[in-house]
């Protein structure tokens, strides 16, 4: 169904952000993973490999989802646009809207018990909200479009490399992805 969706997305190109990108970035992981981590937007190193989070922060996540016992194998990947921003910049409300479409879908393919929005960027462009971070990181919001699913915010993990000081609570945020699951640790 995934691989559907991503030759859709790729013949359709309605993602603004396609024109004058080098493609889409799709997302990447268990597609039957209870769990879904949603970052902003590609950023370099995922736009070469065409694969989420694999530069430094992918790296910083891997480690911190080793840290609590989880494996990135086991969880599935995506970002709310498909395609790097010029310069890397943070995409624009129109422009994640015009993917926002795929992002429901991918969803509802998956069938999360939990997204993880990583960053408020994340959160924005998945329930249209745009809350400060520094308040409303680590509490659990209702999706929308399926009640039996969680959303949980936490910091993008570039913040926390460029802030070590937040990895303490990531870390705590990481702890309720698990207790949020109903892992036992």
């Amino acid at each position: 169904m995934l691989h559907e969706l991503y030759e859709t997305l790729s013949k359709e190109k309605k993602c603004i952000l396609y024109e004058g990108s080098s493609g889409y970035v799709f997302g990447d992981g268990n597609p039957d993973s209870a769990v879904v981590f949603v970052g902003e937007a590609p950023g370099e190193e995922e736009d070469k490999q065409k694969k989420p989070f694999v530069g430094k922060a992918g790296k910083y996540l891997n480690a911190k989802l080793q840290e609590v016992g989880m494996r990135r194998e086991d969880v599935y990947i995506t970002n709310v646009v498909k395609s790097r921003p010029p310069g890397n910049r943070k995409p624009t409300k129109e422009e994640m809207l015009s993917c926002l479409p795929y992002l429901r879908k991918e969803i509802e393919i998956i069938k999360p018990k939990l997204i993880v929005c990583l960053g408020s960027t994340a959160l924005e462009g998945l329930l249209g909200k745009a809350l400060p971070i520094t308040k409303y990181r680590g509490q659990v919001f209702e999706y929308p479009y399926s009640r039996n699913i969680k959303v949980l915010l936490t910091y993008h993990p570039a913040y926390v490399l460029r802030n070590p000081s937040a990895d303490r609570e990531f870390m705590e945020d990481m702890k309720k992805v698990k207790a949020l699951l109903g892992i036992i640790f």
